[in-house]
């Protein structure tokens, strides 16, 4: 087993769901067949498409998961799916740069003279150290490791020092939970900018904190995924009758309502254009693929 890049655009579609799959040709058969069992960072690169003068992507580093399988694409030959284990996958808290203050994240990147190796950076999947997999990791997760660790520091009873701080392993903090739901919490808040993408409202109490909370659309329960794109951004109230199927979202982002289910009262809460407010970031917007398990599975309309 190693560690990988896989570079993807981050808008998925059903075809290649970063949360889920990764598509790719029998060129990089080999190097995804190392990378089972293993952990992956997600690359975006310049191309925001297949079209070779398209332009936009961040070229930054998004997120992380561990591949779980290899399998063939039936109707594609010599093309192949990478299946993801969806408890691993988590959106990085901040994008990071293949590229900063003239130091490049993977070392097979440069050249000797210190220019970008063109024909590495064209592989679509690259294998990577752990150490440099693990500097990726901490500079994509660097707000939320400050406030985990903090929150994990260990006081040695009799001892009158300042507790220590409790390094974790950089695999073991990405499972766990409190780690995970801290990322979670912490990306769709910012994505939709400490708003309730049902009602509007963006409330921050007296000591700054936002009273908006981070919802699944497809719950964890059901292996739905630490991502951005599975969560919206929701009140205390609202993400009450959420979970519970009292109202969902359709494609058209157009806020639905179980007929008979939701009180007069409470539906003058819901935003009275018929529609969630979404993030700035289209990259970030709810996927298809989540809302249709919620309205197929959750909904009671």
């Amino acid at each position: 087993m190693t560690k990988a890049v896989f570079t993807t655009k981050v808008t998925p579609s059903y075809k290649d769901l970063p949360e889920e799959r990764y598509h790719f040709p029998r060129t990089y058969l080999n190097y995804v067949q190392q990378a089972v069992g293993d952990y992956i960072v997600y690359y975006e690169p310049r191309r925001s498409s297949a079209e070779l003068s398209s332009r936009g992507g961040r070229q930054s580093y998004f997120g992380v998961a561990r591949v779980a399988s290899v399998t063939e694409d039936a109707a594609l030959p010599d093309h192949y799916f990478a299946n993801i284990d969806r408890a691993t996958y988590l959106d990085f808290d901040t994008p990071v740069p293949f590229q900063e203050g003239g130091e490049y994240y993977e070392s097979a990147l440069e050249k000797d003279d210190g220019s970008t190796n063109k024909g590495a950076f064209g592989r679509a999947v690259r294998l990577i150290p752990d150490a440099e997999f693990d500097r990726i990791f901490k500079s994509g997760f660097a707000p939320i490791l400050g406030e985990y660790r903090a929150s994990q520091e260990v006081a040695l009873p009799g001892l009158s020092e300042p507790p220590v701080p409790f390094e974790r392993p950089v695999v073991e903090m990405m499972v766990s939970r409190p780690f995970r739901e801290r990322s979670f919490m912490h990306n769709v808040r910012a994505a939709y900018s400490n708003r309730c993408a049902i009602t509007g409202l963006r409330l921050i109490n007296g000591g700054g904190r936002p009273e908006v909370q981070a919802a699944h659309i497809q719950p964890v329960a059901s292996n739905g995924p630490d991502s951005v794109r599975n969560g919206l951004a929701l009140s205390g109230t609202v993400h009450w009758m959420f979970d519970r199927g009292l109202i969902s979202i359709g494609d058209d982002y157009k806020i639905l309502i179980a007929k008979n289910h939701v009180p007069e009262d409470a539906g003058r809460l819901l935003n009275q254009s018929g529609s969630i407010n979404l993030p700035k970031d289209q990259t970030l917007y709810p996927n298809a693929h989540y809302l249709k398990f919620h309205r197929d599975q959750v909904f009671k309309g």
